[in-house]
């Protein structure tokens, strides 16, 4: 399966403890399905990390909007600063070559 992944920086606007808790609880740096949320000190300043499926003909505006998508899905609300996306389809793997002994 080939996906985008998805980063947003942004700030919450007016969370209260509840989604404090909700934010912590949801931490995390890998790239999931639902996102995972990495924060400051005061949980006010936020980058969300996001993996979205790519169809064949998705690009990147199809893969914001799945991510923006997962993060509404938390309910909490917010800005957002910045996005920036990854399309893993593009990622080339350098393997090592062997040397012989």
């Amino acid at each position: 399966m080939t996906v985008f992944r998805v980063t947003i920086r942004g700030k919450f606007m007016g969370l209260d403890d509840t989604g404090r808790a909700a934010v912590v609880a949801a931490g995390g740096a890998a790239y999931s399905d639902a996102g995972t949320f990495t924060h400051d000190a005061s949980v006010s300043v936020f980058t969300f990390r996001c993996q979205v499926p790519a169809g064949p003909d998705d690009g990147e505006d199809e893969a914001a909007l799945g991510a923006m998508v997962a993060l509404d899905a938390h309910g909490h609300p917010y800005e957002i600063l910045k996005i920036a996306v990854t399309d893993m389809r593009d990622i080339k793997i350098r393997h090592r070559s062997r040397r012989s002994s």
